[in-house]
């Protein structure tokens, strides 16, 4: 029976070990930074996110149009027909036809000197912009994370897939074993039907692997809008386990409030409603514009007929609001709670953003202890492997002590797959939260993988 079990050590063991250095890549391959490239210009959100701050930068000029002059000029020609009936002298009616022509142009000038409203109105504008601006930025870093998460969660998919194959392939090869050994009279039937009984459920695993790593490459191709192909993995040899930098937590939580465009939106989102408040309260106070205008005007009526008038008038208008129902102070009330709320929002946005920060920092220092620590459960997995195996041959372990020896070595490596993953997912949720270069964080992981 250890003849039977000895020439497949070799494959296995060079399976194990490509699988635990990272999963080699195809002669091309989809790496992170084209993912992410390909997914600034095709994913859906990203194009209505800038189109979303297009419009909200047009705000802007529509704001500053309502301070600056407004000109407009009108022109009319009519044809007038007009009917009378009136009695004559002898107390007959008598009927009369009257058709002329009569025409007017205007051309007027409009110029606000004081509106306090619509000041406001320009500096909500502002802020809106502002706001615009940073719900792109925020929306680009969180595409920064969708396609790391995506992409390393197709990643895993493979590598889970690829050692539940390897061990279906093991379990395999025991039930072969077992059934010689039995037919041999070494071996028992309990061998044969644990062995069967694991290899069942690894093909079950493997029906819900093979659906799993469809979903997470159409998850991956739904943001890139292409064919994802091969992927390059992980090379462990070059991926480093570096500590944040900086390594304190407080620096990071700073950092995140100081220049995180999620921050910076609601901040601005509370400037415009701190500026609505002041449009509203402007309800209260009058307004003054100053107005030229500019008339030529003929046969206005059947008495005017062939006269003609040009008429220039400069002025100033003045309105003065004196009651309006209670609406200007319902509409104070109603921006004052809306500040309010924004308000609160923000300071429940920071308290959240500290803890998220947090959760990425830990996932980053405990992250790199998780891995090494798993490196070292590998290692001892492959050496408990080969013990077992040994003592099998020597008659002081059964085929069962194998069978669990090689499962646990499978999970093993599966964690350590998925650790690795966590931790470089750590690493670029870390810098996006503290508004740090989303284009290096992707740049320097994608350093580390297969080319």
């Amino acid at each position: 029976m250890a003849a039977t079990h000895q020439p497949r050590r070799p494959a296995r063991s060079a399976l194990l070990a490509a699988l635990l250095a990272g999963m080699g890549a195809a002669s091309w391959a989809l790496d992170l930074q084209q993912a992410y490239d390909a997914a600034l210009e095709q994913d859906a959100s990203i194009r209505a996110s800038r189109a979303a701050a297009e419009s909200g930068r047009e705000r802007l000029p529509q704001a500053r149009a309502q301070l600056l002059p407004s000109l407009s000029a009108s022109w009319g020609r009519t044809k007038n027909r007009l009917e009378t009936t009136q009695p004559n002298m002898l107390g007959q009616l008598s009927t009369r036809d009257d058709t002329y022509m009569s025409y007017g142009k205007v051309v007027s000038l409009r110029q606000p000197l004081f509106n306090k409203q619509r000041w406001a109105q320009y500096r909500q504008a502002e802020a809106q912009v502002e706001q615009a601006e940073a719900v792109l930025s925020d929306d680009l870093q969180k595409l920064a994370v969708r396609v790391s998460s995506a992409y390393f969660d197709a990643l895993l998919a493979d590598d889970q897939l690829a050692l539940i194959e390897a061990q279906k392939a093991t379990y395999t090869t025991q039930v072969d074993a077992a059934r010689k050994a039995l037919a041999a009279g070494s071996g028992t039937r309990t061998d044969i039907d644990d062995a069967q009984s694991r290899l069942d459920m690894a093909i079950a695993q493997e029906l819900e692997a093979r659906q799993n790593q469809d979903y997470t490459r159409r998850t991956l191709e739904s943001l890139i809008n292409q064919p994802a192909g091969a992927l390059a993995g992980i090379d462990v040899a070059r991926m480093p386990l570096l500590p944040p930098d900086p390594l304190q937590l407080e620096d990071w939580t700073r950092m995140a409030e100081g220049a995180s465009a999620e921050i910076k939106a609601m901040k601005a989102q509370l400037e415009a409603a701190r500026r609505e408040v002041e449009k509203t309260q402007a309800g209260h106070y009058p307004t003054l514009d100053a107005s030229a205008q500019w008339s030529d005007s003929a046969s206005e009526n059947i008495t005017s007929i062939h006269s003609r008038y040009v008429n220039k008038a400069v002025g100033l208008q003045l309105s003065i609001p004196l009651y309006a129902g209670g609406y200007v102070n319902s509409t104070v009330r109603q921006a004052l709670a809306e500040q309010e709320r924004i308000s609160e929002s923000l300071e429940a946005l920071r308290r959240d953003l500290a803890l998220r920060v947090n959760k990425e920092y830990r996932g980053v220092t405990e992250g790199i202890l998780r891995v090494r620590a798993l490196e070292q459960a590998a290692r001892s997995a492959d050496q408990l492997v080969l013990s077992t195996r040994k003592s099998f041959e020597a008659g002081s372990r059964t085929q069962v002590d194998i069978l669990n020896a090689e499962q646990s070595r499978m999970q093993t490596l599966r964690d350590l797959a998925q650790a690795r993953y966590l931790y470089l997912l750590s690493r670029i949720r870390l810098q996006t939260l503290a508004g740090g270069d989303r284009e290096a964080a992707i740049a320097q992981v994608n350093g580390w993988l297969r080319h």
